[in-house]
């Protein structure tokens, strides 16, 4: 198999047109991760944008079932779900969450801590585009330091905290697999969704989701935003096995935090004359953030990384 084969779609496991806004995530997110599960996966979806996107009743853009639930009961939801399969035998048909940030960090956080606890047999992906954005950009404990949403106080509307680091909060419940993905990367993407897909207990796969509108990006530069998300190790690429943790992609040479942040108009109150410091922030966030990333890595070798415990 030639280095592209596996991230090609073969298989269409959705139809075609979507509700979704142009260049969006959502949409070439669960193209991929529909064909690695196949038509016999049942998706639960909380409030979120996908939740539009998918379709108002009867129609649905996946072929595969859905089941539409509240904000708060997705991993719960998915427990039963999973729980009522097993029952009938069906234990290889799939059960996904597909959540937005606020229905994960924020809202949805209680459920999804305890079938993570509980070793539920559901894969969980949220799809990160930092904001409620489907009911009018709020902030969310996802939301980056410094960007712009509805509902942060002060002049420049921005936000004055840190993101709540959603992997190292799952790595301590001691998984079997979790890990970051990026659309811009879809090699390593689909990777991940097919070990993912492998893995029996609870695993996670947290997407760097573009969103136009919230991010203040032109449609078009969606997927290079995504990437410079990678190369400024504003995102990084990395997996974790039972609190073990390995870089998945190291960029050649690391960009500046900045040449990402300025095509985004969430942040561009940052580039005004006297917020410098700001820019410096983000900096120095996301250096040591990346360092403790590979201290986190070197403290197994591949092979004890690849070990089941």
């Amino acid at each position: 198999m030639n280095s592209t084969a596996n991230f090609l779609i073969k298989e269409e496991k959705v139809y075609s047109g979507a509700l979704s806004c142009r260049g969006c995530g959502w949409a070439l997110l669960v193209r991929h991760l529909a064909e690695v599960l196949g038509e016999n996966a049942v998706y639960v979806v909380p409030a979120s944008c996908f939740s539009i996107i998918s379709g108002p009743f009867p129609l649905n853009e996946l072929k595969g079932s859905i089941i539409h639930t509240i904000f708060a009961a997705a991993s719960a939801t998915a427990t039963g779900i999973r729980a009522s399969l097993d029952r009938q035998g069906k234990k290889d048909v799939p059960v996904v969450v597909l959540a937005g940030d606020g229905g994960t960090f924020d809202i949805g956080f209680q459920a999804m801590s305890g079938a993570a606890a509980r070793n539920e047999n559901i894969l969980y992906v949220v799809n990160n585009n930092g904001a409620y954005m489907n009911t009018g950009i709020q902030t969310s404990t996802a939301t980056p330091y410094g960007a712009a949403t509805t509902t942060n106080q002060g002049a420049m509307g921005m936000k004055k905290t840190w993101p709540k680091d959603l992997m190292g909060i799952i790595a301590a419940h001691n998984i079997q697999y979790a890990a970051t993905v990026s659309l811009a990367y879809l090699k390593d993407m689909k990777d991940k969704m097919e070990k993912a897909a492998k893995v029996q207990g609870f695993r996670l796969l947290m997407i760097d989701g573009p969103c136009p509108p919230g991010h203040k990006v032109d449609p078009s530069d969606s997927i290079r935003v995504g990437r410079l998300a990678v190369q400024t190790n504003l995102f990084p690429l990395f997996e974790i096995r039972h609190m073990k943790y390995r870089i998945t992609y190291r960029p050649e040479e690391t960009v500046p935090v900045e040449d990402c942040l300025k095509l985004q108009g969430r942040f561009k109150h940052i580039f005004k004359q006297g917020n410098e410091d700001m820019i410096k922030k983000i900096q120095d966030h996301a250096d040591k953030y990346w360092k403790k990333l590979n201290m986190l890595e070197a403290m197994y070798t591949k092979e004890e990384f690849e070990m089941e415990e």
